[in-house]
């Protein structure tokens, strides 16, 4: 006896129509989706109709199930879309965030932040502390949260954006760049006083600090204390108005300890000794 089995398709899943009429309604009614574009609900017509008869849906009740999946799919690739320009660099989410490594970090500041609520009052975010204390983690964080509640974000160096407008201002482009920086709901500026920032740095982000002064959000962040904002840029009354604006309306987050890397580095090595000495054979 032959007892294999194939496994159905999604046509399979559709109720069989008990005339041609019904047949050639439901072809026409998936040619008029896939006409409109609606591929999501194209594509999830069989299995919604199926499930409709075996639970007895209202025709309203269907209706409404087939267009949740064509906006679900819709709002992922607008998400996707937002995730793409946004240009994070890793997927770090505050989720991840290990708050027991970092505990002088506000966790119910973090929450609020999470919300994305600072972004309706153009409020500001900033990050300062020693390499590898979570602050790119943090930032990346607040970026994805930003993007995934529908805000359009943007993430950058404080190099790359320094760079970016050196070059504009050699083509010709500066107020092209300069809306483009204005553009997002959020801008982040990582890395600030990093590495050395050519001379016209220093004009370059107070023009765009200055486009987005109380209009959108900025989260920045930096190893070197707001006190020393004149030596990085190289400038103190460029770095004096930059700071004016950008603490006007802001949330500051001090962070220290350890770098993260510091203590991976550390944690490895005491593996690496209890691993070698508890297999370590006596010499005869």
């Amino acid at each position: 006896m032959n007892t294999t089995t194939s496994t159905p398709t999604t046509e399979d899943l559709v109720p069989a129509p008990t005339s041609a009429s019904q047949a050639s309604t439901y072809q026409q009614l998936r040619a008029h989706l896939a006409a409109l574009k609606l591929h999501a609900a194209a594509e999830h017509l069989p299995t919604v109709l199926a499930t409709a008869q075996s639970e007895g849906w209202s025709m309203t009740a269907t209706l409404e199930h087939l267009l949740a999946r064509e906006v679900d799919a819709t709002e992922a690739r607008k998400l996707a879309g937002r995730l793409r320009f946004a240009s994070l660099p890793t997927p770090a989410t505050l989720a991840d965030f290990d708050f027991d490594a970092a505990p002088n970090v506000d966790r119910k500041l973090i929450d609020e932040l999470a919300t994305c609520r600072y972004l309706e009052s153009a409020t500001n975010v900033l990050l300062i502390g020693p390499p590898g204390v979570g602050k790119t983690h943090l930032a990346v964080g607040l970026g994805r949260a930003a993007a995934e509640a529908g805000y359009r974000t943007y993430f950058t160096t404080a190099a790359d954006l320094a760079a970016r407008c050196h070059r504009a201002a050699i083509e010709g482009r500066w107020a092209t760049t300069m809306r483009f920086f204005a553009g997002p709901t959020l801008l982040v500026i990582d890395e600030l006083g990093y590495l050395p920032l050519p001379g016209e740095a220093a004009s370059a982000l107070f023009q765009v600090v200055s486009q987005r002064y109380l209009k959108t959000s900025i989260v920045l962040t930096t190893n070197r204390g707001v006190a020393s904002w004149g030596e990085v840029l190289g400038d103190t009354t460029v770095a004096a108005a930059m700071l004016d604006r950008l603490l006007h309306r802001s949330v500051v987050l001090n962070l220290d300890g350890d770098s993260y890397r510091l203590r991976a580095h550390h944690a490895h090595n005491d593996a690496l000794r209890a691993a070698t000495t508890g297999t370590r054979r006596p010499l005869h």
